[in-house]
């Protein structure tokens, strides 16, 4: 693989926007816009802590404060696992140098999904229009959406921390397993207690 571009040594970032679009489009040069400081780290997280402090709220204003607590912290646990998980592993394959980048790059990543959302729900209508049922084209877009999210994290942590794709896709694997079991976790382990 080449080696990390110059402009992720230090501080200095580039444009976000660029960086996620250009990775989006699959083009590695994105992962340069990226900071590589835990300042840039921390800026990508904030928005992503901030969604579900306000869905906490709202279940504590309803009436639920414990289950706001749960949800909120279940789902606070789930934002930084990525950045935890994606550090240990450079760390073990001896890939810090990108880590933080890598790291930042992830979080931003996520926001590629409000146009896709919206480019989903046309595709869907036109596969609706051409005759298939709207179940199964709800199930087709979901599936054409979760592939390229995780393509786009398996490309994204294969070019940021100079990876083989094989350890990319554990790395994918792992911190999408982990994400999953403290998001849901508790939502799973509530519903259990119910029954």
């Amino acid at each position: 693989m080449p080696p990390l571009p110059a402009k992720r040594a230090g501080r200095a970032g580039g444009n976000i926007v660029r960086g996620v679009l250009l990775l989006g489009r699959g083009r590695a040069a994105g992962i340069a816009e990226f900071a590589n400081h835990p300042d840039a780290l921390t800026a990508s997280l904030a928005p992503l802590i901030a969604f579900p402090l306000v869905g906490s709220v709202m279940i504590g204003i309803s009436g639920q404060p414990g289950l706001a607590g749960i949800a909120f912290l279940s789902r606070l646990c789930g934002v930084l696992a990525l950045p935890v998980i994606t550090q240990a592993y450079a760390k073990y394959f001896g890939r810090e140098a990108g880590w933080l980048s890598t790291a930042t790059a992830l979080n931003w990543s996520f926001w590629i999904l409000i146009p896709l959302l919206l480019a989903a729900a046309f595709i869907g209508a036109l596969l609706v229009t051409a005759g298939i049922g709207e179940p199964r084209a709800e199930v087709i877009i979901i599936l054409l959406l979760a592939a390229y999210m995780l393509w786009l994290h398996w490309f994204i942590i294969r070019i940021g921390l100079q990876l083989s794709g094989w350890l990319a896709a554990g790395l994918v694997f792992v911190s999408n397993a982990a994400i999953g079991v403290l998001t849901f976790g508790p939502d799973l382990v509530d519903l259990l207690l119910k029954k």
